[in-house]
């Protein structure tokens, strides 16, 4: 990600000592800026009014006024992308829930070097994306949330395509904002490949995008390839979503598979899923979405209009799989607005 400017960032905690710590750690970025500090919410309102920061630094337990309570008030008056903080990670589902785009636990002696490396990617990422399409080599803010959206950690949104399915991802995680659960994809592609293509998206992309690891946790605003040569699902342990890779025979012809992919969703995020399949040739994932529409979670395939190959969305449509059928443009929209009611 190239960015041509700082990022203003202003931090909210109670503890003076530990706004200190943070602010020493990042003073010396050449990409952050810490334009203010507020020891509560209501001195933190007068700072961004006066700094009008482009991401916030949000502890979660605070006395009075809370983090989540001031998430709650700060997302209908303005957006401003929030990193929630907390000494406890059982308080990363509320704090998405509320709005904020990311969540990281406080650092202990030990962490802190960790902690400092992802905390600066998380404001980067919280930040939005430069262009290269922009004369101005400005840094272009993206429309992160729309309508106040709140997610549950516990859901996750599986994409599956073969044939067109390059272009036909891009276009669907360029529309996508921070913010949203997990996403895992599986692009029929051969090994080497898959990891130029996930470096390519996630230069185009405000979500994080990478190739995915055995043993990820799958992390909100992070979309995961799966690596070329190798099935890839997952696993749900210690309340989290774990990538499971492995070499493994051909699924449906295929590895790595849309099915494989999709089978492990089902078992494991049931109804807390929703799977997209796209353009392709071929059945793969055709049974694979049946499995997660019939666990009850939301299926959705791409339309014969928009299509390169009709193939793997025809297959999933005339076995029942197919909840809804979309142009895939209107495909990112629909996963947004689908995640207000599950």
């Amino acid at each position: 990600m190239k960015i041509n400017r700082k990022i203003k960032v202003v931090i909210v905690d109670d503890s003076g000592i530990f706004r200190r710590v943070l602010f020493n750690q990042l003073k010396d970025h050449p990409h952050i800026e810490v334009v203010g500090m507020a020891k509560d919410p209501y001195e933190a309102r007068d700072v961004i009014v006066e700094f009008n920061p482009d991401v916030l630094i949000l502890d979660i337990m605070m006395p009075g006024l809370d983090g989540i309570e001031f998430l709650n008030i700060l997302k209908n008056k303005r957006f401003i992308p929030t990193i929630a903080i907390s000494g406890s990670s059982i308080n990363e589902s509320n704090a998405i829930a509320a709005g904020a785009v990311d969540f990281i636990e406080k650092p202990t002696a030990k962490t802190m070097r960790n902690f400092n490396e992802t905390l600066v990617q998380k404001i980067i990422n919280a930040s939005g994306f430069y262009d290269d399409s922009c004369s101005n080599t400005e840094l272009k803010k993206t429309n992160i949330i729309k309508n106040n959206v709140s997610y549950n950690s516990k859901n996750i949104i599986a994409i599956g395509a073969s044939m067109g399915g390059v272009d036909a991802i891009r276009h669907v995680l360029r529309e996508l904002p921070l913010g949203l659960p997990g996403i895992v994809i599986t692009q029929h592609m051969p090994p080497i490949f898959t990891k130029k293509y996930a470096q390519r998206l996630d230069k185009e992309c405000s979500i994080k995008v990478v190739e995915g690891k055995h043993g990820d946790v799958v992390l909100t605003g992070h979309a995961y390839i799966a690596p070329g040569g190798y099935q890839m699902g997952i696993v749900r342990e210690n309340n989290k979503y774990i990538l499971d890779i492995k070499k493994a025979e051909k699924v449906s012809g295929h590895c790595p598979s849309v099915d494989y992919l999709f089978e492990s969703v089902a078992i494991h995020a049931k109804n807390n899923s929703i799977a997209t399949i796209l353009t392709g040739m071929g059945n793969d994932g055709a049974k694979g979405l049946l499995s997660i529409k019939n666990a009850g979670g939301y299926t959705i395939g791409q339309n014969k209009e928009t299509c390169v190959v009709y193939g793997m969305p025809m297959a999933a449509k005339n076995i029942g799989a197919v909840l809804k059928e979309v142009p895939l443009e209107a495909i990112p929209n629909l996963i947004v607005d689908k995640f207000r009611t599950i």
